[in-house]
């Protein structure tokens, strides 16, 4: 039952000139329902759902950014290309005719391709140091041009997001793809200026960011997804400390970011020893920026597991609205609960609490 009101998480939300209705996010969720990379009808409708029953932004599920090795799965859509760009165009009337805000994750998943089972499976993937995993070498390390390419793609991405009428853009810098593969240790042994230590290694990562703001404008809403765990080891941190976390997220704000979206497995987790604050909490306290949560909200059981078939009940939201309110963070990301569920923030809205379905794994199969 819940206890607390649920108004502040209703509130309006303003940044880099783009107003929010509400403090709710529709957190990007991987779907692989666009064959040969081109977003379809059923992508528009799916999105256009959660728009019409009161989600403030929706980000879309990663979407690869043009280059030659940026995707693992020729069902990932695409962010380049007229036919992709037509579907994309239609995914943003949709939710636009239905009174919602949307911006596209722009991702490229670097080392976790397999090339056997992806597009052009006859050329390497491409990571910072060729590594998969920390010690397990695939490919040769990214070669300066590259680099410099799959900067270029980001950000004809984000001016190709703006021309079509994204109200933002999103940058997938979390989970252990490639921009992640960039700020972590263990897959950058890189001994120029896009490694070294973790200052060093965010340098990838803002001459994007720079690409992006010169490509779409200053004036054009940019999030920074990042997480301290990866998928190819669940128990990494990136910053060990506070005073790590602050370092690592200077280079990235001074770039251009507008907000940070704080990927944890589950928001409620403190981050460090010795604070209650989550990573959204410490990365607003930090850097003064805008920061969005994420992780299991309403939900009993966190979402790795649910690629391996669990389930998780519905649950309250009292200690996510209590943090909501002291200003931990400003903007939540509701993934599953609301992939399972496109009324979710209208039943939180009117307090139909009873009404919140559970999540099964199933429903990952289809576009509900």
């Amino acid at each position: 039952m819940m206890s607390r009101p649920v108004a502040p998480l209703f509130e309006p939300f303003t940044f880099n000139g783009l107003t929010l209705p509400n403090r709710i996010v529709m957190a990007p969720m991987t779907r692989s329902k666009s064959p040969g990379g081109v977003p379809g009808a059923d992508v528009a409708a799916y999105y256009r759902r959660r728009a019409e029953a009161e989600c403030g932004l929706i980000i879309t599920e990663g979407t690869t950014v043009n280059t030659p090795v940026a995707t693992a799965d020729p069902n990932y859509p695409q962010f380049w290309g007229e036919d992709a760009l037509k579907g994309w165009k239609r995914v943003v009337e949709e939710v636009h005719g239905a009174g919602g805000k949307i911006m596209p994750q722009i991702w490229h998943v670097g080392m976790v391709r397999n090339p056997e089972k992806s597009t052009n499976s006859h050329l390497p993937s491409h990571g910072p140091s060729g590594l998969a995993v920390p010690g397990k070498k695939r490919a040769e390390p990214m070669t300066r041009q590259e680099i410099k390419d799959t900067i270029e793609a980001f950000g004809q991405a984000a001016a190709d997001a703006r021309e079509i009428g994204f109200d933002g853009v999103e940058v997938h810098g979390a989970h252990g793809y490639l921009i992640d593969q960039f700020f972590w240790a263990g897959t950058n042994e890189r001994d120029d200026e896009y490694g070294g230590d973790l200052v060093g290694r965010t340098r990838f990562a803002v001459e994007i960011i720079e690409s992006i703001r010169r490509h779409a404008g200053k004036d054009y809403p940019l999030i920074l997804r990042f997480s301290q765990w990866k998928q190819q080891d669940y128990t990494v941190k990136l910053a060990q400390t506070p005073e790590e976390l602050g370092a690592f997220l200077k280079p990235l704000s001074d770039a251009g970011v507008d907000v940070f979206h704080c990927s944890q497995r589950r928001f409620w987790e403190p981050e460090f020893e010795g604070s209650d604050l989550n990573l959204a909490g410490w990365t607003k306290k930090l850097t003064g920026k805008p920061s969005i949560t994420v992780g299991s909200v309403s939900l009993s059981g966190e979402f790795i597991a649910s690629f391996a078939g669990e389930s998780s009940e519905a649950t309250g939201i009292d200690e996510l609205l209590e943090r909501l309110e002291k200003g931990e963070f400003d903007l939540v990301g509701v993934g599953r609960a609301l992939l399972v569920d496109p009324a979710w923030a209208r039943k939180v809205h009117t307090g139909a609490f009873d009404q919140l379905m559970p999540f099964r794994a199933e429903a990952l199969a289809s576009l509900s």
